[in-house]
């Protein structure tokens, strides 16, 4: 099926009816706020005690409590003290008052001196009573994010927590905190305070943070009524205001922009451009304001924001002038849309030659595109694998490997790129993994997380997120931008919208699957396992359950989660050609991993580097790509950000491990090229140690994929693995037929160049954020904090 109306070959850049606009892309006013003049600034509100717990009193304990793993909890010397009997100690407290529901949670301090351990860590549950077994048991298979590195000894030290994920007010009822991560570690805690965003902006100065409504996050201008803050800009030739507006508090809050055109006066009422007065709190309203009378001139932009009450916070939501293309293109792409479908096996795809149509609309976009016929993820699971996505990294270079690493923000992501071109960037997040608790949200100026998704669709996001990204295409439609869309669709659990629920199925086969994943979850073993209903094979035949039904029933389901998937990114290419920018618009495809079904006797992903894991669509169609053209290589994922940015005409960050595909736009065959670009690269996956007591598969493992064989290191292995696995990988993609033994000097030559690799990329590790903010200004220090990029 061809889907693209205009045939492009590589050489022959779009027709454009106008010259490009004169003047940036795009003028953001956060990255000019440090030059911006604020005035009328009220008085900054007293903190809120209602929150705050001090021992110093002669109110005992304050209500806090010894949880497990805490013995002799009592107050001495203003302070709470105890010591821990295990790694797992909790303190808490059931907060009596000051819960307002419609608050969140902006940070934590907590001033205390632990003997020993790494961290402390806070939680919060809303429940009527913590049920602390539980509570733990959860945590250490989800560690709490609000978490601050401590430093043991005899100092005490005030640490702030912050979390990756939205809290409620309502959801503080109880404040749980873990002091230390050591066993027979004393500990005494001075005060904790709870900051809510309420109070944090009522007392701050206007400036730049990363502020979410409902979990859509923008980059934002937070002022307080009645504060002016003005810019001095160079407006482009075609120049408009995009921005966001939103309140915190119950009281309406009237917003006004204002220009002077350049006669030397500050800006007053007669100058106001717009005004807009919103009165429903806790959502963005999008608000575009047409600059074109002021083109081409030096002005004064002015935000201002008044309400009854002084002090009231307003938030701009990510204000940018942009600069209208018009049909202007320049020969390059003016939209790029990359789409990560999660959990998405390449053999599941009739371009991959699955037997079943389960994605006519890719196949579409792999015949008017480029296809990679033989894709490696560098990761398993979706925490360590977008990443290397995103950065065109190695884990072993991202050092993103366990559920609390976060990327490093000295890390470019793709997203950097295209903002600092001036792209509109907008990434929408399927799983908390791909948004600001891996520091993935870098370089988007709009993000929405998992969080924001309803809660009754489970893992099928793709529907909800084409109706939100339609509104944004239509707003952008003039600009260039860029747009990370994540779905999950393809993820467990494996219950696809109707009406594709029997679609390879028979009637009450879902039903059926249920009760059987019911039935065998008591003889699932691992704890996380055992949550997803994910069982072995051995348990499967401990429950008196034919492995092969089973897998049949979840096979039909996975099927049907992808044609459901694909029917949306089929609404995607509608949309762009709604609004006349599909033929202007790149769009990628790929997945972060695969998953297995029985292959290896496990189910899931994450614990092999095995076939059914790391072999991954990837391909790419729009401007600058030619049609029919087959990579036959074997390529990564980190080869997707080189392409895109060389497709789109942008300069690589340094520091990039993947290759770039375009030199393989003009080949239609395997022939060999004298291009040293177009040269076969060894493919790599990285299985990384977790250390954690309850490992599936391998500990720690690493494959290379090179000349037509892939062999796997099992650095960390049960005893009954062997040390090195080898495989013919063309015959053999899924790896079931262990050819080492036979080919012992193919497992040597292979062994030493992937020992090779993985020193080269350690060494070639990202700086930390500690080392990144070493010497660092405090405000620059601060707006990487405000940001969400450093904690």
């Amino acid at each position: 099926m061809t889907l693209r109306r205009l045939s492009i070959c590589l050489c022959a850049p779009l027709v454009a009816c106008s010259e490009p606009p004169e003047g940036p892309a795009a003028i953001r006013l956060v990255d000019l706020f440090a030059d911006a003049v604020v005035d009328g600034t009220p008085a900054a509100a007293e903190p809120a005690e209602s929150a705050a717990w001090r021992f110093d009193g002669e109110a005992g304990t304050e209500g806090w409590q010894a949880g497990s793993g805490v013995a002799d909890l009592e107050v001495a010397n203003g302070r709470l003290t105890g010591r821990s009997t295990d790694d797992f100690p909790i303190v808490h407290v059931e907060r009596a008052s000051g819960i307002e529901d419609d608050d969140l949670l902006h940070a934590a301090e907590v001033t205390l001196r632990v003997s020993a351990g790494t961290e402390v860590s806070m939680s919060f549950t809303g429940d009527e009573k913590p049920i602390l077994p539980a509570i733990i048991g959860r945590a250490r298979t989800f560690p709490w994010t609000a978490r601050a590195t401590v430093e043991p000894g005899e100092e005490t030290r005030t640490y702030t927590l912050r979390s990756s994920f939205d809290i409620s007010a309502a959801d503080t009822r109880h404040v749980l905190l873990r002091p230390t991560d050591a066993e027979g570690a004393e500990f005494e805690i001075e005060s904790v305070r709870l900051i809510f965003r309420k109070e944090h902006l009522a007392s701050s100065p206007a400036g730049v943070g990363w502020h979410g409504m409902s979990s859509a996050f923008r980059e934002t201008i937070t002022t307080r009524a009645p504060e002016v803050a003005s810019f001095s800009l160079a407006l482009p030739e075609r120049p408009w205001l995009d921005l966001a507006l939103a309140t915190i508090d119950d009281a309406p809050v009237t917003f006004r922009v204002s220009v002077d055109g350049g006669d030397g006066e500050r800006p007053g009422l007669d100058s106001i451009v717009f005004e807009r007065t919103v009165s429903t709190p806790h959502r963005w309203e999008p608000a575009a304001v047409d600059l074109a009378e002021f083109a081409g001139r030096e002005v004064t932009l002015t935000l201002a924001a008044s309400a009854d009450g002084a002090g009231t916070p307003a938030l701009w939501g990510a204000p940018v002038v942009r600069n209208r293309l018009g049909d202007a293109t320049n020969g390059r792409p003016q939209g790029v849309v990359v789409i990560v479908g999660d959990t998405l096996r390449s053999d599941h795809l009739a371009s991959w030659g699955y037997s079943r149509v389960t994605a006519p609309v890719l196949a579409g976009l792999a015949s008017d595109g480029v296809r990679a016929a033989d894709c490696i993820s560098q990761a398993t699971w979706t925490k360590v694998s977008v990443p290397s996505i995103f950065t065109s990294r190695y884990p072993l270079s991202h050092t993103v490997h366990q559920m609390t690493d976060r990327l490093p923000a000295s890390a470019v992501t793709m997203a950097e790129v295209f903002r600092d071109a001036g792209y509109a960037t907008l990434g929408l997040s399927s799983i908390p993994f791909t948004g600001r608790m891996t520091n993935l949200h870098q370089g988007y100026e709009e993000f929405h997380e998992s969080s924001s998704l309803p809660r009754d669709r489970n893992a099928k996001t793709a529907r909800t997120y084409l109706d939100r990204l339609a509104g944004w295409l239509d707003r952008h439609r003039d600009v260039p931008f860029f747009v990370f869309l994540h779905v999950a669709d393809p993820h467990s659990p494996y219950e696809p919208y109707a009406p594709y629920t029997d679609m390879w199925g028979q009637p009450g086969d879902n039903e059926e699957y249920v009760r059987q994943q019911d039935a065998v979850r008591e003889h699932i073993q691992n704890p996380l396992m055992k949550r997803f209903g994910m069982p072995t094979r051995a348990a499967l035949e401990a429950a008196e359950l034919d492995p092969e039904r089973y897998v049949e029933y979840e096979l039909n389901a996975y099927d049907a989660s992808i044609l459901a998937m694909d029917l949306e990114i089929g609404r995607l290419i509608e949309r762009l050609q709604e609004i006349g920018v599909y033929d202007r618009t790149l769009i990628a495809f790929t997945s972060d991993h695969g998953t297995e079904f029985l292959d290896h006797d496990e189910h899931f992903h994450g614990h092999t580097v095995y076939g059914e894991l790391n072999r991954v669509p990837m391909l790419l169609a729009g401007p600058g790509v030619p049609a029919g053209v087959v990579v036959p290589q074997t390529i990564q994922s980190i080869d997707l950000m080189p392409t895109v940015l060389e497709v789109a005409g942008l300069d690589p960050p340094e520091g990039m491990q993947g290759q770039s595909l375009v030199p393989w736009f003009s080949a239609t065959g395997a022939e060999d090229a004298a291009d040293g670009r177009r040269r076969a690269h060894p493919a790599f996956t990285e299985k990384a140690y977790s250390g954690d007591d309850d490992v599936r598969g391998v500990e720690e493992a690493y494959s290379i994929v090179l000349d037509g064989w892939k062999l796997i290191h099992n650095a960390r292995r049960p005893e009954t693995w062997p040390e090195y696995e080898l495989y013919d990988h063309r015959a053999d993609p899924i790896n079931t037929n262990n050819l080492a033994a036979e080919h012992p000097e193919r497992v040597e030559q292979l062994a030493a160049q992937l020992a090779a690799w993985r020193e080269s990329a350690a060494a070639e590790q990202l700086a930390s954020d500690e080392a990144l903010t070493e010497g660092m200004s405090e405000e620059d220090l601060e707006r990487l904090r405000s940001l969400g990029y450093v904690q």
